[in-house]
Parts: C-alpha cells; structure tokens; sequence
C-alpha cells in the first residue's frame, strides 16, 4: 500500500530539513541533528541513509590524528556539490517565484529596481577592493576577476589580439543562474556595474542564463594604432615617403609688355590723357574765305 502524498511531502520536507542542517553546520554528527531537528535517532539515521545513496551528503574525515576515544567514535558528515547544487535549486524556485509576484504587485520597474539594488550591493564591495589596484584597468580587470572567483563566480581573464587591445572576463558559474534565466534583469544590472567599476564601457557577449558555456564580457584596453607601411629597403619603423604628386602650381606669367601711350588707367606717373576736340564741321564759313577761293 502506497503512502499517502502528505507523508510522501513530509519526509521530503524533512530530508530536505536534514540536508540544510549539514550544509550550514557540517561537519555535524546525527545525535546533533536529532537534537537541532527534535526528531528521533532512527528518524535521521534513515534521512541520512537516503542523503548518503544520492551522494548529497559524506562522512567526514577529519584531518590529522586528533584525539582518540574509547569505543566508536560518532560520524560526522558534510554536504557533497550535489547536495549544494539540491539547495541551490529549491532557493532558485523560491527567488523566482518571489521576483514574479514583485513584477506582478509592482510592475517591472519594480524588478528593474531590485536588479540594481541587488548588484549596487556588490558594486560597493568591489569597488573597496580596486581602489588599491589603480587607474591600470587590466589590473582592475584582473583583480574584479579574482573578487568575483571569491564570491563563486569562477572568473578568469582572456587577452584579445596580438597587441592586447582588450581583455575578455569570464565566468564559469553564476550562482543566480536560475533565476536570471528567467530575470534578464539581473545580468543587465551586473554588466553596467561592470562598466562603472573599470570605467569603460563593456559588452556582454554571451551568458549562462542565455545558453552559453560561460558569461563573457568584452573589455576595451587601448585603440590599435593603424601601422604604416615602410618604404622598400627602409629601415624598420620608417614610413615610406608620400607618392601623392604635389599640388600644381599656378601658371608662371609671361613678360610684361609696357602698356601703351595712353593706354591703362592713370597713375601717379602716367597724367590722365588730354582728349582733342574735333573741329565743328557745321560751322558756317566766313565770308572772306569764301572771296578768297574764287
């Protein structure tokens, strides 16, 4: 006969209970789980027998001799990756659903807001730790690579191009996977913070949450300098000369002529040329003139 489901929920509610316990407190032994959980010594024993067959959770071996004591010593356990990896989900559907209903009450300025609060937290962090680096952003990008490793990112840097004109920051893991698969939000705020922090504008090329195998930022060093071109049988680092033709000059002027008697405007040498006045042919002629030619 099959348990009923509110049973079935229960020991899940339970184990899970028992698993988040070990992974806050581990090593811790089953008698202290009993007492934390007020349940009996068969009950966690059988919690921790299934959390043992999944391999969410390990007994501890401690390091070096320590102290030896009569009888069985008492096991210890901690939690494996997978068991993590189990608490992670279960706190990825819980933010999701809670980032829903603040997007639902308030509307996605609301979420947009979180996103940046949320990043703005660790933006101030961050930027405690590159204020010693100094203004060398390759070092900051180095150094906001190693913070972000601290913090489980498992971030690391790539140069770009034969003359290091740009660094690529990439991270292996996103602990908010999850929900920011379904809150680009989170990954938006995160690269603008990146931008402020190493003063330069960046560009998300690929992420988790959108499929890819690692969230990669692009991250400008320098401008290439254009190479130029040497000259053939130059020395190297010598520009070849210019084959531009020089612009043409204007026409040389020809010999001056000298301007003509009375010809070109007036100067200081030249008085302005008199003008004759053509004689009156309308002019009647004088009698005595007219005796004379008979």
């Amino acid at each position: 006969m099959p348990a009923p489901d509110s049973l079935v929920d229960g020991e899940v509610t339970t184990r899970e209970r028992v698993l988040e316990l070990v992974v806050e407190q581990g090593p811790v032994s089953a008698a202290t789980l009993a007492q934390v959980l007020e349940l009996t010594p068969a009950a966690v024993r059988r919690h921790i027998a299934h959390l043992q067959d999944h391999g969410q959770i390990v007994v501890h071996a401690p390091a070096g001799p320590g102290l030896r004591r009569r009888g069985r010593p008492a096991r210890h356990y901690v939690a494996t990756d997978a068991g993590r990896a189990v608490l992670r989900d279960a706190y990825s559907d819980l933010a999701t659903q809670a980032l829903q209903f603040l997007a639902d009450a308030a509307g996605p300025d609301a979420l947009d807001a979180f996103a940046r609060a949320r990043v703005g937290e660790l933006e101030k962090r961050y930027a405690a730790l590159l204020a010693g680096v100094g203004p060398d952003r390759s070092a900051r990008v180095r150094a906001l690579a190693e913070a972000l490793t601290a913090d489980g990112y498992a971030a690391t840097t790539r140069t770009i191009g034969s003359q290091g004109i740009a660094l690529q920051l990439c991270q292996g893991n996103c602990p908010v996977q999850d929900v920011a698969e379904r809150f680009p939000q989170l990954c938006e705020a995160e690269t603008s913070a990146f931008s402020r922090l190493l003063g330069v504008h960046v560009q998300r090329l690929a992420t988790l949450a959108g499929g890819g195998h690692v969230c990669t930022t692009h991250v400008p060093l320098a401008v290439p300098a254009v190479p130029t071109r040497a000259a053939p049988g130059a020395p190297p680092g010598r520009a070849a000369p210019s084959t531009r033709a020089a612009p043409a000059a204007p026409a040389a002027a020809g010999p001056t002529r000298p301007a003509a008697a009375g010809t070109g405007p007036p100067g200081p040498d030249r008085p302005a040329p008199t003008h004759r006045t053509a004689p009156d042919r309308t002019t009647a002629p004088t009698p005595g003139a007219t005796e004379g030619n008979r």
